[in-house]
């Protein structure tokens, strides 16, 4: 059997020192994850943040998102994942203000088909003391963490 090999684009959207993230609570595994999906055909990776990112949060984004970081993570056995090697491009975006603490929003269309999936989205704070270590993050997202830290250091006003 050939590897499947799909084309993934996610976006780690900040907000000063914090990262906007989600779970889903109808599921047991705790991970946290950034919104993001799979790149349709005929798509290009940015038009795919884009979507995915309206898809999963409920929120259309018309900022720059700069992609940051490109990654291929294989995946096997993994509940919920389609099963193969997942060549991501990973984009940043920044927000001057939030658009809310946190919410639910359902994804009506999963990647994986089946019924839509109910996310709950929040903010962590990437410079806190108890900010979530990377293995915190579902499947690979967290490898990501310190590239975007030191995009954000000029960003946080002195925070640390």
């Amino acid at each position: 059997m050939s590897l499947k090999v799909y084309h993934k684009a996610y976006v780690y959207l900040t907000c000063g020192t914090e990262l906007l993230v989600f779970i889903e609570p109808d599921h047991p595994a705790p991970d946290l994850q950034v919104p993001g999906g799979t790149v349709d055909p005929g798509e290009s990776y940015l038009q795919a943040a884009r979507r995915e990112f309206s898809e999963e949060t409920g929120l259309s984004l018309d900022i720059a998102l700069e992609s940051f970081s490109d990654q291929d993570h294989f995946i096997e056995d993994v509940p919920g994942s389609l099963p193969g090697l997942h060549r991501r491009r990973h984009f940043h975006g920044r927000v001057l203000k939030k658009p809310a603490e946190q919410w639910e929003h359902f994804e009506t269309s999963p990647s994986t088909g089946g019924p839509p999936i109910r996310f709950r989205l929040f903010w962590v704070d990437l410079f806190a003391k108890d900010a979530p270590p990377e293995t915190r993050f579902f499947e690979g997202f967290g490898a990501q963490l310190e590239t975007l830290r030191s995009r954000m250091e000029g960003h946080n006003n002195g925070r640390h």
